[in-house]
């Protein structure tokens, strides 16, 4: 082999690397990391939620000992809602996705009817442990409202270059096994306005 045979095969293997690299080879996996990472957060903002609610229940109990009911409801919901676990492997089965979501929107249900229990207790409204876990809960919400939008965008971000050119060769070569994943979705009754009843 020649000194120019040899610049020339060096040449050669440069360029499809460079062009290898530049057409989406590696799009793919970075997105679903990507996209599964969003996913963590909004795990991580329902756990900060699931582990505030007991706080919430305990600080309510004290003053609103006839709300047994409303008290019950929002532990059964937190219990459901901590038992689904969806891990980033989850994420293409849409039927997971769904029961993780319903589980939080009863959750979200359960804490908003707590909540309009502190209108009945003047003394609770002012209590500043009660005042505290409030502003978290409320925080909690606007953090997991974020990490779910967050989420949406990788999602629909990984599964557009599934079917775009040219990630999509590679997707129906190399990364055959991989699947869509589920994007999230508000519940059926999440459209309608929420009912206050005093």
């Amino acid at each position: 082999m020649t000194f120019f045979s040899r610049i020339r095969a060096v040449f050669v293997l440069a360029l499809i690397a460079v062009s290898v690299s530049g057409c989406g080879y590696n799009v793919i996996p970075t997105k679903e990391e990507a996209a599964k990472a969003k996913w963590a957060e909004v795990q991580n903002q329902y756990q900060r939620r699931a582990d505030l609610v007991p706080n919430l229940v305990a600080t309510v109990q004290c003053y609103a000992k006839q709300e047994k009911e409303v008290l019950t409801a929002v532990t059964e919901a937190r219990a459901k809602a901590t038992a689904i676990n969806l891990t980033a492997d989850d994420l293409t089965d849409p039927e997971k996705v769904k029961a993780m979501q319903q589980a939080q929107a009863q959750l979200s249900g359960a804490l908003g009817r707590l909540l309009a229990v502190s209108e009945n207790y003047p003394d609770l409204k002012s209590n500043q442990n009660f005042l505290a876990l409030q502003s978290q809960l409320e925080g909690t919400e606007n953090r997991i409202a974020v990490a779910r939008r967050d989420y949406i965008a990788a999602v629909q971000d990984f599964n557009t270059e599934l079917r775009t050119f040219p990630t999509v060769i590679w997707a129906n070569t190399v990364f055959r096994s991989v699947k869509p994943l589920a994007p999230f979705t508000a519940e059926a009754d999440a459209q309608a306005a929420p009912k206050v009843k005093f």
